[in-house]
Order: C-alpha cells, then structure tokens, then sequence
C-alpha cells in the first residue's frame, strides 16, 4: 500500500484520463468525484475505476472530449444530454445551474440522459444542501437485478441518494444501492482477488456466490427483497423512462470498453425548504437529526464518510499498489 496526498491523487487520475483522450477540464471534474469517493470511504466508486474508465475512452464507449448540452424546457426543467461522456460534467452542469432555478421556483429538476456512471450519488445531493436545499438523485445502471421471482437481470442496482441541509454544520447525506451492496464492492474484490460475502449476489444459475467474477456475470441481491426490487422498477422509470434514457436491460455495461456507450440517466430533484416550510424549516430538520444523533450508538447517515473525508485531507489516502500501477500505466 501507499500513501498520497488528495492533490496528489487528483492530478494522477487527471493526467491518467487526459492521456487517454480526455479533455483536461473533464478529466479534473472526474477525479474531483472519485477521489471525493475514495476519501470518503466508498472505495468501489474511487480510484479502482480509473484504468476501466480509461479503456472505455480509448474504445470510444464513452466520449472523453463530449461536453453536455442543457436545455430550459419548462421554468423549472433542466433538461441536460450528457452526450455519451462522463455523467461527472453532466452532474457538474445540473449542480451549477439548479440552485438560482429553485431559488425561483421552490422546486426544481434536472433530467440527464445518454450519461454514464454516476459514481458515489450521495456527492450532487451534498453540494446541493450545502446550497441550502433539500435534494433527491435517482440514477439507473446497467440491469444487475432480476424482478422479484424472475431469473432475467431487469433493473440496475439503481442508487437513490437524498440530502438535507441543517443550521449548523453538515447536512444530513443519505446515498444507497437497492442491491445489498453496490456493485462497485464486487468489481474492487474482483479486482484484489477476493471472495464476497455470501448473500451479495448470485451467479447465472441463480445460486448464491462468493465468487466475484461469476456475481459478475449473475444477478445481485436486492436490498429488501420483493421491496427492492419494486423500488428498483421506480427508480427505473424515474432515472431512465421520465428522462428518455437508456433503460437497464438495454444498457451496456460500466465495467467494461465492450459494446456502445450505455447511455443511462440521472434525474435530480432539489426543493427550497424555506419557500416550502417557511422561514424556521432548518430548525425544525434539526429537531429530527437531534433524536437521532443524540441516541448512544446511532449516527446520522453521512457522519461516518465525514470523519474519513477529515482523516484523508489531513494525512492522504492508502491506494494499493496494483492500482497505482494500473493507473500509472495508462
């Protein structure tokens, strides 16, 4: 293992992306996001997908040098193609321009199609409540996940991520996979040639695995059950059909540079509090977070990734020393 800096790690994913054909300026939007993920403890959304990203560019899958158009379509509408690029300028873009738009309206959306992956969602939803609004991500991903009773992959592991801004400190940042777990920690196993845990996926055959190659090739586990599963079907229709995306089952897949770009969708939808809940809505959030936070043993989601971003920014992250390699290499 060594240890690096996050400016360090920064300009190694930059530089790796730029050689491999993307401009700079996306390139240093994408490392923003998975270095944030990889201080940030999500390891399967950091630096472990910079040599496929990289392999995707040089065969074309996704479009290093696109920038994403956005159009108003309604007062309250961002409509934004991320034209077969990164999702990361994409995001970026509805992140800037969602702020003043739902300053004027109380609620606005931005609708991404022809994206990619979306990496740590919990990240837009975050700089939206440090904007003082309350924001929902939905993203589809390519089909991981068979209908409740079904063998056949049908949805993605489809992540919601939601955050909340209080009067005092951080918001509250909430960012799941309606798998078990993101597929992102089946790729990093495979990666390091580790087992999974049992009951994460199941193999072609529909047996449990701890196998991360042939979870790979099977089906995850829904979260929930019967329940994740109809939560995956609305994330679905919300993140892919509302925004004219790519739906899972037609997608190609993130982790590879076989096939054509996925072309899958975000939707994001971010509220006003105050012109919502008038003037006092902060404090009554933080009513909520209180109950929580202050109960022995619980924690508000987001806190823990918090204490890590703290520790990485103060003394670097541990980056194995194969994905340095890896990466190096590009």
């Amino acid at each position: 293992m060594s240890k690096i800096s996050l400016v360090e790690a920064n300009n190694l994913v930059t530089d790796a992306l730029v050689r491999a054909g993307t401009l700079r300026e996306t390139a240093a939007v994408v490392a923003r996001s998975l270095v944030g993920a990889e201080a940030s403890g999500l390891k399967g959304h950091g630096l472990s997908r910079v040599p496929t990203y990289a392999a995707q560019v040089k065969a074309g899958k996704i479009d290093g040098r696109a920038v994403p158009v956005m159009t108003r379509s309604a007062p309250a509408v961002l409509a934004i193609d991320a034209a077969l690029g990164f999702a990361y300028p994409a995001l970026e873009l509805a992140i800037t321009e969602l702020p003043a738009v739902t300053r004027s309206q109380g609620v606005a959306v931005a609708a991404i199609r022809r994206s990619h992956h979306c990496g740590a969602a919990g990240q837009p939803v975050e700089r939206l409540a440090e904007a003082g609004l309350v924001a929902l991500l939905f993203a589809n991903t390519p089909a991981a996940i068979a209908p409740w009773g079904g063998s056949k992959p049908v949805f993605g592991t489809n992540p919601i991520a939601f955050a909340c801004p209080l009067p005092d400190g951080a918001p509250i940042v909430a960012d799941l996979s309606l798998s078990k777990v993101a597929r992102g920690n089946i790729l990093a196993a495979k990666q390091k040639g580790q087992p999974i845990p049992e009951g994460w996926a199941l193999d072609e055959a529909g047996q449990p695995t701890t196998d991360p190659v042939a979870a790979l090739k099977g089906t995850m586990v829904p979260a929930g059950d019967a329940k994740g599963t109809v939560l995956a079907m609305i994330v679905e229709l919300l993140a892919a059909g509302l925004t004219n995306a790519t739906y899972a089952a037609d997608a190609s897949s993130f982790l590879d540079a076989n096939g054509p770009s996925p072309a899958t969708g975000q939707l994001i939808v971010a509220f006003d509090p105050k012109i919502i809940g008038g003037a006092g809505i902060l404090a009554h959030f933080a009513e909520l977070a209180s109950s929580i936070d202050t109960q022995p043993g619980a924690r508000l989601p987001g806190s823990r990734r918090l204490k890590l971003r703290e520790t990485a920014e103060a003394s670097g992250i541990e980056v194995s020393d194969e994905t340095l390699a890896a990466i190096e290499a590009i």
